[in-house]
């Protein structure tokens, strides 16, 4: 198995830069289910973000992203089953997807609940909203 930076993945779906392009194809088309690569969930948070502020993806488009890289059978995906829920509060809501796995980590960690004091975020995953003194 082999780490994925969130630069190759980037270069993987937006072929921004040729030379970088190919060489994210070739890594990626190497991969196999008995050789998988292997998506953090800081990559997948940075992704997100790369996607929407540089190259201005819509955020259906993203969905459809995320779901690719987290059906696929030739990765390995960290927590991936938190990742899905906060995909799934992603989809339902206008909040981050970062606030999205920030809540869902703290959930699986066992946390009784996450403090914010972003209210969309409380407002769309459950987050406690933390008052100013």
């Amino acid at each position: 198995m082999i780490g994925l930076d969130t630069n190759v993945v980037v270069r993987y779906f937006t072929h921004d830069d040729p030379g970088q392009t190919r060489a994210a194809l070739k890594v990626m088309d190497s991969l196999s289910p008995a050789n998988p690569g292997f998506i953090s969930l800081v990559v997948l948070a940075e992704l997100v973000w790369v996607l929407d502020s540089f190259f201005c993806t819509t955020r259906s488009e993203i969905v459809q992203t995320l779901e690719t890289l987290l059906a696929s059978k030739e990765l390995v995906i960290e927590q991936a089953e938190t990742a899905w829920q906060a995909l799934g509060k992603f989809k339902e809501s206008n909040c981050e997807y970062a606030d999205c796995l920030i809540e869902g980590c703290g959930n699986s960690a066992g946390c009784d609940y996450t403090v914010t004091f972003d209210q969309r975020a409380a407002k769309a995953t459950g987050m406690k909203l933390l008052g100013r003194n």
